[in-house]
């Protein structure tokens, strides 16, 4: 994708949040009727909500099942959606039966996308539902993200990236509207916990989904467990990393990660950055790999 460029009205001021707000809602109100993919972080909640907001009734999220979404982001949808009182369905998908997806190259994420808007366009046409929208915003655009293209594909909206809505736009103005995911770090599914070239397996994902429901029990709130065959390699985030240090702490994490079902336990001393699997792609699988995604 190429690099967004920044709203501005007509006077050539950049355009405030609740601008891009007002733009997303009155935008939103335009389609008949809606389904939005709702994983449960940030983005997706808060499209949820505005399309909740904009079409009452007219609106459906829906959230896939699989063996890549954990227990966790579950709950947090289901509080969400009983809270906000969102029409919601539960659905299921099978990336799980593509040899291309099990395989996890770079690309892992498109067969991902390109299985959940295949049932959700099956869905809409099913129910009458006159298009389908998913929360891809303006910072997506900067970073390798192979569902894109299957976005692209499927002729998917992008209602926040429309209205040229950031991270940060979208985080306040979640928590002006008082939704509990307003400052919900990030997530992705368990299978971006794997290696490029592991092959994403049942047995590993419930491993991964294990070893990260300890440290949530141990207090960490942003994270990842990465799976390098029986090693847990740890990301704390920066502001946590002195609590994760202490050797008491150090020690309980073994415990519980080794009860989890890891054989070693190692704590990654850069910490937790988006997309660190991504270092392990040569310039030029990394260039190739955007190429087909479409950057």
């Amino acid at each position: 994708m190429k690099e967004l460029v920044h709203i501005r009205n007509a006077k050539g001021a950049a355009v405030s949040a609740e601008e891009k707000e007002s733009l997303l809602l009155a935008r939103l109100a335009e389609i008949p009727s809606l389904i939005v993919a709702l994983s449960g972080g940030a983005d997706s909640a808060y499209l949820s909500w505005t399309a909740h907001k904009a079409l009452g009734a007219r609106a459906l999220s829906v959230t896939a099942l699989s063996p890549s979404y954990s227990a966790h982001d579950r709950s947090i949808v289901e509080e969400f959606v009983g809270k906000l009182g969102v029409r919601h369905e539960f659905i299921e998908t099978h990336e799980m039966d593509n040899p291309a997806y099990l395989a996890n190259a770079a690309n892992r994420c498109y067969f991902c996308k390109d299985e959940l808007f295949s049932s959700l366009d099956e869905l809409a046409q099913e129910r009458g539902f006159a298009a389908v929208a998913y929360g891809v915003n303006a910072d997506d655009t900067l970073d390798f993200r192979p569902g894109h293209r299957a976005a692209t594909e499927h002729r998917v909206l992008a209602p926040l990236l429309d209205a040229g809505l950031a991270k940060a736009d979208i985080r306040l103005l979640s928590k002006r509207a008082g939704l509990p995911t307003w400052d919900r770090p990030a997530s992705a599914c368990l299978a971006s916990r794997l290696p490029y070239g592991t092959e994403v397996t049942s047995e590993r994902l419930g491993l991964v989904e294990r070893g990260e429901a300890a440290l949530r029990a141990l207090g960490f709130r942003q994270f990842r467990v990465r799976l390098h065959d029986r090693l847990a390699r740890i990301e704390i985030s920066p502001e946590e990393m002195p609590r994760a240090l202490a050797p008491e702490m150090a020690a309980a994490m073994v415990d519980r990660l080794k009860a989890a079902g890891f054989t070693y336990v190692a704590l990654d001393l850069e910490g937790y950055r988006q997309g660190s699997l991504n270092e392990t792609l040569s310039p030029v699988g990394l260039r190739s790999a955007k190429a087909a995604q479409g950057t």
